[in-house]
């Protein structure tokens, strides 16, 4: 009988709304709609239970994790009316260094620690992947924050026998996966580039936080895309009316034989949330089955999974 991986959690906000939602209706229907890889090493979407889970906001702390992920600012919306009770109260967290053996002895028993706090704030990033190295747990840094990327935290876990995945979540279906293809499609027929741009709009608190705090969002991007010195990023744009969902607009202008002019406009609609949620399902399974294992260090079949895996650019 497989043994369910046990997952800490930092952050309690949309992404971990659809997280948690999206097992616990695995669970009561078995549908694998939107699942990209049912089982990841005898791991099933199931398989998964939360031990623990931190935040800093003072009304969260001591409240069930499936009462808070539907708290407000949170609008991620309700999946299923039948959401079990996780009986795991929310763990007052970190905003830097002060409290990390805290936080270690709280990850008894975790195999794997999920950073799904805002990306922009490297200092508490680092301070949570500390708590893990502490506590000889699995991180996984889901934020553009430079952990996976930084050669000291990776030779670290790799000493230690302990896996570290990151950085920046490249969502399921979005912004920077179908810009990847569609560039690399010019590419593989030949055709020259010349200009592309990316507009993206959201309504969700990570990306209220992104439109204040984007430079390493920014580069992060960047080091999703080929060609990327031939493409702009437009600043990150929030609306709120646009609640759990995230638009974006895509622009390609280039050359085809003798010169001739190519251009291709593209919007894509999702929820930001649930693109995060299809990938950090398979991330965590990778991240306990490496540990399980006894390998440390960056798993290589993670690295589709991120917009900057280790070796591109802080």
């Amino acid at each position: 009988m497989i043994k369910r991986v046990k997952v800490a959690v930092v952050g309690t906000g949309n992404n971990t709304s659809a997280l948690v939602q999206g097992i616990a209706l695995h669970r009561r229907t078995g549908s694998l709609v939107g699942v990209h890889r049912p089982t990841i090493d005898g791991l099933g979407v199931g398989d998964i239970d939360f031990v623990a889970a931190f935040a800093t906001s003072e009304e969260k702390i001591g409240k069930d994790l499936t009462e808070v992920i539907f708290m407000a600012p949170n609008n991620f919306p309700r999946l299923d009316r039948d959401l079990p009770r996780a009986d795991v109260p929310v763990t007052r967290g970190l905003t830097d260094a002060t409290g990390v053996d805290r936080v270690a002895a709280a990850l008894a028993g975790a195999e794997v620690l999920l950073y799904s706090a805002p990306s922009g704030r490297p200092d508490t990033a680092r301070a949570y992947a500390e708590a893990a190295h502490h506590a000889g747990v699995a991180f996984v840094n889901t934020t553009a924050d430079g952990i996976a990327r930084d050669p000291e935290w990776m030779r670290r876990f790799e000493a230690a026998g302990l896996p570290l995945l990151g950085d920046d979540l490249a969502s399921q279906f979005g912004t920077s996966v179908l810009h990847n293809a569609l560039l690399r499609l010019l590419g593989e027929r030949g055709l020259t580039l010349v200009s592309s741009y990316q507009v993206n709009l959201g309504g969700t608190e990570d990306f209220r936080n992104l439109v204040e705090n984007s430079t390493t969002k920014e580069q992060s991007k960047l080091n999703a895309l080929p060609a990327a010195d031939k493409v702009e990023l437009a600043p990150l744009g929030y609306l709120s009316q646009l609640k759990s969902q995230k638009v974006a607009h895509l622009n390609i202008e280039a050359q085809g034989w003798g010169g001739t002019a190519v251009s291709l406009d593209v919007k894509l609609k999702v929820h930001d949330p649930s693109g995060a949620a299809g990938v950090n399902i398979d991330l965590i399974r990778i991240a306990a089955s490496a540990l399980r294992a006894g390998r440390g260090g960056y798993p290589l079949d993670a690295s589709p999974l991120f917009k900057s895996p280790p070796g591109t650019a802080i």
